[in-house]
């Protein structure tokens, strides 16, 4: 899905965990604010490969270029926003350090290059297994 799917096996850690916490369903802006202060400061390109929403439009505008602040991906992930086929790149600087991809609207895959962010995913999704 992602043209950074390659790059992000290299460094970094992987989970795996279903999209749907009974009828409740894990957003994009939810796994965002998970990341807490490791995510306030990225720099994030959004590729989507079905257009769901208007919003999508404008993430993947935005994802162009230098890509968006992480308050402006919260913007346009927010009110709920179920995605199909998603992967959102977070970059501190040039450095790819977090990669959340969305499947089928049925698995969140997570990677990243600092442990404590997957340690903090794992405890909120139980069902959570490495990749």
């Amino acid at each position: 899905m992602s043209r950074y799917t390659a790059e992000a096996g290299a460094g970094m850690k992987g989970i795996t965990f279903s999209a749907w916490h009974g009828k409740h369903y894990v957003t994009l802006a939810e796994l965002v604010v998970r990341l807490g202060g490791f995510g306030l400061d990225l720099t994030w390109r959004v590729e989507l490969d079905e257009i769901v929403d208007p919003r999508c439009v404008e993430m993947e505008r935005r994802s162009t270029g230098s890509g968006m602040d992480t308050l402006t991906l919260l913007s346009l992930t927010t009110p709920f926003l179920q995605l199909i086929d998603a992967g959102a790149c977070g970059f501190a600087g040039d450095e790819l350090v977090v990669v959340l991809t969305e499947f089928d609207s049925s698995l969140w895959d997570v990677r990243a290059v600092d442990e404590r962010v997957l340690s903090e995913l794992r405890q909120h999704h139980p069902d959570a297994k490495d990749l």
